[in-house]
């Protein structure tokens, strides 16, 4: 930790989850339940994946949390009540391969969007801004899979990923919520 700040996390963890209610807030507190988060009082905060932390599975993590706790996460949530619309939310993630220096996670929410594309347009964008901060070379116009070769070449990014979460609106008017989540942990 550096000197005066009183929070840096130390790891993260990502997690996902869907909720379907007749109550909007009811479905989203569904989801955060799905998610295993929904016994923390979540602080939303930007989206920075700081130095020196590691991605640790979800269960190491809730392990070193207490229920109540004030608790620092990036999420990305999307809901709807509209019969069959396709939602999505997803948190990429990219860290770059000096621990030293800080990465970036992205939240994306949309409609319409498979998993797959909604999961890698999340990377795409966090990868595309620590590209910017580590002066890799990056084309806005080339495809995906071309700026993820170029990411590859560069050897200053360590790692992408992204979790997705989607899911088709209930019937009868009932809300969907889905809801990706990178939590910090101290």
């Amino acid at each position: 930790m550096a000197e005066g700040n009183p929070f840096t996390a130390r790891e993260i963890f990502l997690t996902k989850g869907v909720g379907i209610h007749k109550e909007r807030l009811t479905s989203f507190e569904m989801a955060l339940r799905k998610a295993r988060i929904a016994c923390y009082n979540l602080v939303s905060v930007s989206s920075i994946f700081p130095p020196y932390c590691k991605l640790i599975p979800i269960e190491k993590g809730l392990k070193k949390m207490r229920a109540g706790q004030v608790t620092f996460s990036v999420m990305a949530r999307s809901e709807t009540n509209e019969n069959r619309r396709l939602i999505s939310s997803s948190i990429g993630l990219a860290i770059p391969k000096d621990p030293a220096m800080y990465g970036y996670l992205s939240e994306h929410h949309s409609y319409g969007e498979d998993e797959e594309s909604a999961g890698e347009y999340a990377e795409d964008l966090a990868a595309s801004m620590l590209c910017t901060v580590l002066g890799v070379d990056y084309d806005a116009d080339a495809s995906y899979d071309e700026r993820k070769a170029l990411w590859k070449i560069s050897n200053r990014i360590y790692r992408t990923t992204n979790i997705t979460q989607t899911a088709q609106g209930a019937k009868n008017g009932w809300w969907t919520t889905v809801l990706a989540a990178a939590v910090l942990v101290g």
